[in-house]
Parts: C-alpha cells; sequence; structure tokens
C-alpha cells in the first residue's frame, strides 16, 4: 500500500514539475522575443526619434547628438597620399610659419626658425563634417579632425647670450575643428568666388619640447617662452574668428577680412561661496577675463586677499568680431605669490544670449572645466553685469557704462529740474522714476571720525564703535572700538552689495561700548545710498537719543 501511494505522489510531483518547466520556458521565450523586438525597434530609430521619447533635460551632461556626418572615405583617400601631401606641403608650411613665429618670438630669443620640417607619416583623421545654415550667398562646412602625429619639428633658437639650441617639437596631439566659408556664390565655375579658412574650435592641442642633447630646463623659462609663443601665433592668426581667405576667382573680398562688430561692456561684480584652496586661511581670488585669449586682450581684476566672498566692482571693455560664435570667459584663481596661482572655477557667457542694448544681470556657476562638465562640485558663483552694443547703435542708444552718463534716467530728470519752474513740472515724473528704476552695484563707505560725542560713562568719556546696516537686507559691518574718547577717528572701509540703491537706506549708529554693562546706544544718523556717483565725502549731524 504505502508503495503504491509513493509511485502516485512521485507521478504527481513529477508531473508538476514538467508542468512548471515547459510554463517557465515559454515565458523567457516570449520575453527574449521581447526583447528582440524591442532591440529591433531601437536600431531604427533616429536621432530625431530618440529626443522625442526622452527630453534633453534627463540625458546626463556627457550624452550629445552629433550633427556631424562620417568621412570614412576621405580618411582613406587622404592616408594613400599622404606621402605625397607630407612632401609638397612641409616646405610651403615652414615658409608660411616662419614669419610668424618671428613675430611672436619671446623678447628672451635672437632668432627663432626651422631647422627641419616634416609632417610626418601618419595623416590626420576626419571623424565629421557638417553644414552650417547661413547666408543665402555662403557655403558654410565644418570639419572636425584629429591628429595624433609623428612630425619631426626642430627648432633652431638663438638667444642673445650667443647660445644656441636644437629645440624638438614632438608628441604633437591635436584635436579641433576648421571652418569652411565658400563665399560668394557665383555662376562661374566652380561656383564661388574666394575660400575663408579658420580654426573654428581647438579641443586639444598638446606637444613637448625637448631639446636635442640637452634638457631645456636648464635655461629658467625658455619652455615656457616657446610654448607660449606657439599657442598665441596659433590663436592669434588661425583660430576664429580670424580666418584666412584664398580667392579663387577675380574680384574684391574686403568683406570677409576680420573687422569689429561691437563692444562688450563687463562689469565684475563679485564673487559668494568660493572654494578655500588654501590650508591656513582663506584664498585670495583674482579673476581672468577673455574673449580671446590673448595676452593684450586679457583682464585680470585686483587680488582680494584672505576673502571667499570678494567684491571687485570693476569695469571692463572687448572688442567683439562675431557675436553669434563668441563668448566671455571668466575665471577665478587663487593668488599663491611665488607659486603658480591655482584654478578655482571658470564660467562662461555665450554672446549670442544677449540682447544688444541691454543690460543682463547674471550670477554664474564655477565648474572645473568648460569642455567637460561632468563635475556637479559646488565651486561658488560670479556676478557679472553684461551689456553688448553693437557698432551703429550709438545714435539710438546711451550706454549706462559710460563714464560720462549719467547714473539713470532719474538723474536727468532731476538736473533737468534744476531751476524752478522745471522742477516743479517735474515733481511727479521724479516720483514715478523712484519707483521704477532699479540700481545694483557695490557701495562703498569709509568711517572716518567722529567728533564732540557726548558723555556717558560715569567714570570716563565714552568707548565708541559705528554699527552700519543696510536696511532692505539687513547686511551689517562694525567698526573696532576706541577706547576712552569722545573724538575717535577709526578710517575703516566696508562694503555693501546693494540690490536696490534708489530704495534702500545706510543707516548708521554710534554705540557706547561697556565691557561690564548694557551697552548704550547714544546717537545715529541715516543716509539714502546712490550709486555710480563718484567719490563723495558726507559730514553728519547724529541725532541724539540717549538709552
Amino acid at each position: 500500500m504505502g508503495f503504491i501511494v509513493g509511485v502516485v505522489i512521485g507521478f504527481v510531483v513529477g508531473f508538476a514539475i514538467i508542468v512548471l518547466f515547459v510554463r517557465n520556458e515559454n515565458t523567457r521565450s516570449k520575453l527574449r522575443n521581447d526583447l528582440a523586438t524591442t532591440v529591433a525597434a531601437f536600431a531604427r530609430m533616429t536621432v530625431e526619434d530618440s529626443r522625442k521619447i526622452l527630453p534633453a533635460d534627463f540625458y546626463p551632461s556627457w550624452v550629445v547628438f552629433s550633427q556631424r556626418q562620417k568621412l570614412t572615405w576621405l580618411n582613406q583617400h587622404l592616408t594613400k597620399i599622404w606621402p605625397y601631401v607630407d612632401e609638397a606641403a612641409s616646405d610651403l608650411i615652414k615658409t608660411s610659419v616662419e614669419p610668424v613665429l618671428e613675430q611672436y618670438r619671446p623678447i628672451i630669443l635672437s632668432s627663432l626658425k626651422f631647422s627641419r620640417f616634416t609632417l610626418g607619416t601618419v595623416a590626420p583623421q576626419f571623424t565629421g563634417v557638417s553644414i552650417i545654415e547661413d547666408e543665402a550667398d555662403s557655403v558654410t562646412m565644418e570639419l572636425e579632425m584629429q591628429w595624433d602625429a609623428n612630425s619631426s619639428i626642430i627648432l633652431d633658437i638663438k638667444t642673445y647670450l650667443g647660445v644656441s639650441l636644437p629645440v624638438q617639437v614632438k608628441d604633437i596631439g591635436f584635436t579641433g575643428v576648421f571652418r569652411l566659408i565658400f563665399k560668394p556664390l557665383v555662376n562661374e565655375f566652380p561656383c564661388f568666388g574666394a575660400v575663408c579658412f579658420s580654426l573654428r574650435k581647438k579641443k586639444k592641442l598638446d606637444f613637448t619640447l625637448k631639446v636635442i642633447g640637452g634638457d631645456i630646463s636648464t635655461i629658467p623659462g625658455l619652455s615656457d617662452a616657446i610654448e607660449s609663443t606657439i599657442r598665441d601665433a596659433i590663436e592669434d592668426n588661425i583660430m576664429w574668428p580670424v580666418r584666412k581667405i584664398i580667392p579663387i576667382l577675380p574680384g574684391d573680398y574686403s568683406d570677409l577680412e576680420l573687422k569689429p562688430v561691437g563692444i562688450l561692456e563687463v562689469k565684475l561684480v563679485q564673487a559668494r561661496d568660493l572654494t578655500n584652496k588654501d590650508i591656513i586661511g582663506k584664498s585670495d581670488p583674482y579673476a581672468v577675463l577673455y574673449v580671446r585669449p590673448l595676452p593684450d586682450k586679457t583682464k585680470k581684476s585686483k587680488t582680494i586677499n584672505n576673502e571667499l566672498n570678494p567684491i571687485w566692482n570693476e569695469h571692463y571693455e572687448f572688442v567683439i568680431e562675431d557675436a553669434t560664435t563668441q563668448h566671455l570667459v571668466v575665471r577665478i584663481y587663487d593668488d599663491e605669490g611665488v607659486q603658480a596661482s591655482e584654478l578655482i572655477g571658470c564660467a562662461e557667457v555665450l554672446l549670442r544670449d544677449l540682447e544688444p542694448g541691454k543690460v543682463k544681470d547674471v550670477w554664474l556657476n564655477l565648474v572645473k572645466d568648460l569642455e567637460i562638465q561632468r563635475d556637479t562640485k559646488y565651486r561658488g558663483q560670479v556676478h557679472l553685469e553684461l551689456l553688448y552694443c553693437p557698432f551703429g547703435m550709438e545714435n539710438g542708444f546711451t550706454n549706462p557704462f559710460s563714464s560720462n552718463f549719467s547714473m539713470t534716467s532719474l538723474e536727468k530728470v532731476i538736473k533737468s529740474g534744476a531751476n524752478g519752474i522745471d522742477a516743479i513740472e517735474n515733481e511727479k515724473a521724479v516720483t514715478q522714476k523712484k519707483k521704477e528704476v532699479i540700481i545694483r552695484g557695490v557701495l562703498s563707505v569709509t568711517v572716518i571720525s567722529a567728533e564732540d560725542l557726548p558723555i556717558v560713562d560715569l567714570m570716563g568719556k565714552a568707548d565708541p564703535y559705528v554699527v552700519l546696516t543696510m536696511k532692505k537686507s539687513e547686511a551689517k559691518h562694525k567698526t573696532r572700538v576706541v577706547n576712552d574718547s569722545l573724538n575717535p577717528v577709526w578710517n575703516q572701509t566696508f562694503d555693501f552689495v546693494v540690490e536696490d540703491g534708489l530704495h534702500d537706506m545706510l543707516i548708521l549708529e554710534v554705540w557706547d561700548h561697556d565691557t561690564f554693562g548694557k551697552v548704550n546706544s547714544f546717537s545715529y544718523g541715516t543716509v539714502k545710498s546712490f550709486l555710480f556717483l563718484g567719490h563723495t565725502n558726507f559730514v553728519w549731524f547724529l541725532n541724539q537719543t540717549m538709552q
């Protein structure tokens, strides 16, 4: 009987296992089929389909939808003909580049020429091409190129001390985007009058300098001087918006040459919450600003010692050649004295985002690298006021950053009403302007001294100090205490960031410091803070309010 029961149970259990196994296999087969169908659907998707399914905000910063097309066929042909290109182009490039190097030659060198120049055996690779929608009478093409060259380049360098050194430029690595402009389009073969070429974007440029048979570090500063010369020559001669024009058909192509199109006015106001780079104390920040990173076109602010919330309030001007592609770069450094400065963070503003003739007030987050923004660490913010003034707007536009420009339209109304009757007529306009106008800036206050303060201490004179407060923001500063004096001298300067200068109020209170008892306030005074009016001296008569 037990044997029969065991057989039945075994049969039932075995049958159940077989059923579960078959069902599981069917389910897995269905999942595999669904997965294959999904993969096939994704394989047929285009970039536009991907953007429709998932908005751009959901993609990480390193995902890029490239509009460039592959150029495998061009790279294959270029590899085949590269030995001939090397032989034909080396002498031409050498002859063309030597005058440029001589122009940017460091002052410590008496001569800078090539003793050998070959492009090497490794051909550059074009990784993509794109057509830019531009003017109707031109065709703009951008080619992305990558080149890890094995070029043989030797510079013959001579110093004023009579020392001659052969310096080899090796391990060249370059990645960038070249722009070609075919303009104007004509009805005569080859259908365009001239070609403009320029280095639109320089993503990477690395190389190594080595003295043949010696060490380049034996002459201090030589390596940095040569490297700076090469980079400045590239930046100033071929980097966009600079362009080289090659006429194809006879004609006047002066309109293709590089020309300034406007002025960018920049007010570097302040920075806040900067990362501290110093182990002892705080960072000593300063700012470097540029549109084109050339030594004579780069602006540097003053250094604010031991401060993570520096206030500069400095004004700069930059010449703009192409407002559609150029951008302003701000880099904040920690001044390390005799050592190299350490980067705190950087930020950029695209000029195409600025409305001509309108001031833009921005706070920019600082990042570690402008090209690769994978680092999400908070490094602080920088505050800028920007104004782009295209040439030709002068007649209908007044620059608020100009030195001869009155503070606001309110001040114009006040000045125009200086003669009694006009003042009465403009009283309503003045009141209305005060309500509408908002002025932002930095108010710098120097507390110099006080005179004839009343005696409040029973055993002496007074121990006065001053408290300065902005009414709206409630920002406060306090002077030091001057013991036992009724005519104290402080000579201390304080800076306030004012967001609404016409409607805010600066309150000054003079207090008597009591070490063992209650602090007494015996007088105070108030004054409205107007910005951008230059340096003004005030003498206030304090209201005595004994408490």
